[in-house]
């Protein structure tokens, strides 16, 4: 797949060609939003450094965005925006699905020497203190991301995943700082919670 940079108004045509029905759309759409997909996938895979010793960043990319392809089919996206999140969305999907296999009691990197510390699995700008602190906290961490409220984890998609800034994010979701200062912190809140129960029923 050619690596291609396609504007906001270039992407924008061709979500509203795809919404009138246009079949061909949504390839040209994947063609013309290609180089950003492939940093998003890049940003993201930072998120799972022991996926590194097994998987490539291409491979990654290409099966999330066949992933991406078919959920075009089934999702009704109508902006910029949107498109970006459910993007985000499968290639964290892929992420996870790829931890599980390798990771899982059955799994490859389960029972072999890694050089990988579970710790470093953050690398991104949470507090340590709300830091998973093994492999399969950061893994329910990852999958407790996608069930957030959507306006929790479009903040966090953008913050934790994509490595913008707050003011960055705020201006991209079009509201006051203080907004999106208290969504991260909900955000992280619920995170915190869920990662506690889920070790208190374990």
């Amino acid at each position: 797949m050619p690596v291609s940079q396609g504007t906001d108004t270039q992407i924008q045509n061709l979500i509203d060609l795809s919404l009138k029905g246009d079949e061909s759309a949504r390839e040209a759409l994947l063609h013309h939003a290609c180089d950003r997909l492939l940093r998003l996938t890049r940003r993201a895979f930072r998120n799972y450094p022991s996926l590194r010793r097994w998987e490539a960043t291409d491979d990654v990319f290409q099966n999330s965005m066949v992933r991406l392809h078919r959920a075009l089919r089934e999702v009704r996206v109508e902006s910029v925006r949107h498109f970006f999140n459910l993007a985000g969305l499968q290639i964290r999907r892929e992420l996870n699905d790829l931890t599980r296999q390798y990771f899982g009691p059955e799994g490859y990197g389960a029972n072999h020497h890694t050089d990988h510390k579970p710790a470093d699995e953050a690398g991104a700008s949470l507090d340590r203190a709300d830091e998973p602190e093994d492999l399969a906290q950061w893994t329910l961490f990852h999958e407790h991301c996608d069930k957030l409220p959507e306006e929790e984890r479009e903040v966090v998609n953008l913050l934790f995943y994509q490595g913008l800034t707050q003011e960055e994010a705020a201006r991209i979701l079009g509201m006051p700082l203080r907004t999106l200062k208290r969504r991260w912190f909900t955000a992280r809140t619920r995170l915190h919670e869920a990662l506690n129960t889920d070790g208190a029923d374990g």
